[in-house]
């Protein structure tokens, strides 16, 4: 449904399959007591949480293993002034088990940057939520 704000609300699978869409999204997390966001290529799991890949030094790694964060990606078009955003939010951890760590080298997401060491963050999709932006114009 569409209200007069121009918003509609959108339900978790609508949120999932418009994540699939996008190659980048944001992390938002705490570093040093502040919020911080980074950006992010990621890829969404069969169990719809959201794997990212990095070096096992990041800084990433240390700040959210094990820590509640935020995730956001999102698609718009100023043309129209249309388009979507979706928020994941859920505990990331990084994946210590060999066999699933070995499956996620095969079928996870690539980094876009140069790594070494790889290890992989999942952010459980505990709370998935999401709106569509429609241009209001079209109804004047």
């Amino acid at each position: 449904m569409v209200h007069n704000d121009g918003f509609r609300a959108l339900d978790r699978q609508e949120c999932l399959r418009l994540l699939g869409k996008v190659p980048v999204g944001r992390v938002v997390y705490t570093r040093q007591a502040l919020p911080a966001v980074l950006p992010v290529n990621f890829a969404l799991d069969a169990d719809a949480s959201v794997l990212v890949r990095t070096s096992a030094r990041s800084d990433l790694v240390r700040a959210v293993d094990g820590v509640v964060v935020a995730f956001e990606a999102d698609e718009f078009a100023t043309e129209t002034r249309s388009g979507w955003s979706v928020v994941v939010t859920g505990r990331a951890r990084v994946v210590t088990e060999p066999a699933e760590h070995e499956r996620l080298l095969r079928t996870g997401p690539d980094s876009w940057m140069p790594i070494q060491d790889d290890v992989f963050i999942r952010i459980e999709a505990a709370m998935v939520t999401g709106r569509e932006l429609t241009d209001l114009r079209a109804t004047d």
